[in-house]
């Protein structure tokens, strides 16, 4: 009789790295929740579409743990909560707002920790609020190629290049502590230590993450990662796209080199399947998001 394969990547229920679909979050270790919203772009839509497409693609990287050296969805207790933040009604960034503050408030008093994966980069307003009432003032530390430093709030719209601005103005984020890496455009200067695309390229991926660390010493950190971050060679499925970025496996180096970090919460976003017919920018989001996973728990 022929071997039946414990996991295969086209059968059974979508969700993220086949993980267990529930809101029950009694022992768990990390939460993930989808953030279906692209009411916030600037440019190309169909963020909203980001979710699904990253948990398929979760499927397809399978159980495979290359670089770390365990797998983590067998060790810790990680739950796919489902989508959260999505509305058809008059005010719908207000209500996603709302809903992932309120969704992320009970899942960081519950001891999880929380990955979300969007939708657009509007999502972290709620998120970051939750996390900085439960762990205090955070760094943020934001892979992207955009500052996303524009007045929102304060005296502007809220939309997705808005929200580093506001909520360090709303005192949830230490610009001080916080570090915007591989940035390859230019938005209203606030604090923030920024390391430029040509900068942070000619360092060694683990120098460019001791950089990191040395800046963010023991705060808790809030890390958002922008899928437009890579050169949109190994990610052109995004709203945003800049040319000049680092490739999939140099950001994975800097990742991995980041271990250590007190990482409460992280965001994955920007992720627009409709505009890469090759698959590639989900597969790299899926890799990056497990990455993630690794240095939350580790």
């Amino acid at each position: 009789m022929a071997q039946k394969f414990e996991f295969v990547s086209y059968t059974g229920n979508v969700s993220f790295f086949g993980c267990k679909q529930t809101t029950d979050l009694n022992g768990v270790d990390v939460a993930v929740v989808g953030v279906p919203f692209d009411c916030g772009v600037s440019n190309r839509p169909g963020a909203r579409f980001g979710p699904r497409a990253i948990r398929e693609a979760s499927l397809f990287v399978g159980k495979f743990h290359y670089p770390w050296n365990y797998e983590v969805t067998k060790k810790y207790n990680i739950i796919d909560y489902g989508d959260i933040g999505y509305s058809l009604g008059n005010d719908p960034t207000t209500f996603m707002i709302e809903e992932t503050y309120e969704n992320a408030k009970k899942i960081l008093a519950s001891g999880a920790k929380l990955l979300s994966i969007g939708g657009d980069h509007t999502i972290p307003y709620g998120l970051v609020r939750a996390a900085s009432e439960k762990y205090g003032q955070l760094a943020l530390l934001h892979f992207d190629s955009h500052e996303d430093t524009q007045p929102g709030i304060f005296g502007g719209e809220i939309y997705h290049g808005s929200f580093a601005y506001d909520l360090q103005k709303e005192g949830c984020i230490d610009p001080s502590k916080s570090v915007q890496v591989y940035i390859r455009t230019n938005m209203t200067e606030c604090g923030y230590n920024i390391i430029y695309a040509n900068e942070a390229m000619e360092l060694d991926p683990k120098a460019l993450a001791e950089r990191i660390k040395k800046n963010v010493g023991e705060a808790p950190v809030y890390l958002t990662f922008d899928i437009d971050c890579l050169d949109p060679a190994y990610a052109p499925g995004t709203g945003t796209p800049v040319i000049g970025g680092p490739s999939t496996q140099e950001v994975r180096n800097v990742l991995f080199h980041l271990k250590g970090l007190n990482i409460v919460a992280a965001d994955l976003v920007e992720v627009a399947p409709v505009y890469d017919p090759a698959e590639i920018t989900r597969l790299a989001a899926a890799t990056i998001a497990k990455d993630l996973l690794y240095l939350m728990v580790d």
